[in-house]
């Protein structure tokens, strides 16, 4: 049975675009016959990570900061595939800052030379083998989403971790529609997850239905603009 984490880097957790977007994946890879678990950052208590590298030279393997992450670092250690799930917030919001820097435990630092950049990897028993990046934005653009793709393929390459690509989203807030586009996006993507677990891949017509418009953009602009003037006027 594959092992699935995914980290949910919502503040707002299930209320979330981005509990909305991946919650059809996880009905997908469970019907594959994944085992799946869900985290929110929100949830837990994960300081930053204070750059002291004793997990590297001094408790290898081990982060000396005693909060929640200790709690993660096994499910971390057990995982086949890690899914980091986030909203756009500027790039990353916070809790997801926090625990992408706090993975570097995970890493053995033998250094490589691959391709023209130093590379390290994960210790043996990590593991995880896949990342897949779910990213979901307010903003009409895709390209608004592409930053925090470059940052989680980069982590990928520097763990030495297959990066399996990306699901994005924008304008994400239409996947809680009741619309029948919104509805066939959604089948999508528990389609998208189910092929992910059976066959390791993601296909890229899927990925581009899954990403489509379904707005007018100068439509979605003066929408947008609008509630805030309203509010802006009652205050």
């Amino acid at each position: 049975m594959t092992k699935v984490l995914i980290v949910n880097g919502s503040p707002k957790m299930e209320k979330s675009n981005t509990f909305a977007t991946i919650t059809p994946l996880i009905v997908g890879m469970k019907k594959a016959g994944a085992s799946v678990e869900l985290i929110y950052t929100k949830k837990q208590k994960i300081f930053s990570c204070t750059g002291c590298f004793s997990c590297w030279y001094e408790t290898i393997g081990e982060c000396v900061i005693k909060d929640d992450m200790q709690n993660i670092y096994p499910k971390l250690r057990e995982a086949e595939i890690l899914v980091l799930a986030t909203p756009v917030h500027s790039i990353l919001p916070g809790g997801m800052q926090n625990f992408i820097n706090r993975l570097i435990p995970l890493i053995e630092p033998i250094l490589e030379f691959r391709n023209g950049r130093t590379r390290a990897k994960c210790h043996e028993y990590v593991k995880i083998t896949k990342i897949l990046a779910v990213i979901v934005g307010g903003w009409y653009e895709i390209d608004n989403l592409y930053l925090p793709v470059k940052l989680i393929e980069e982590l990928s390459k520097n763990y030495s971790i297959n990066f399996s690509g990306a699901i994005l989203r924008p304008h994400a807030y239409f996947m809680r529609s009741d619309s029948e586009k919104s509805k066939e996006i959604l089948l999508k993507l528990e389609d998208v997850g189910f092929k992910f677990i059976e066959e390791g891949l993601l296909n890229k017509e899927d990925l581009d239905f899954i990403s489509q418009p379904v707005f007018e953009e100068e439509e979605y602009r003066r929408s947008k603009t609008n509630i805030y003037l309203e509010r802006k006027n009652q205050t």
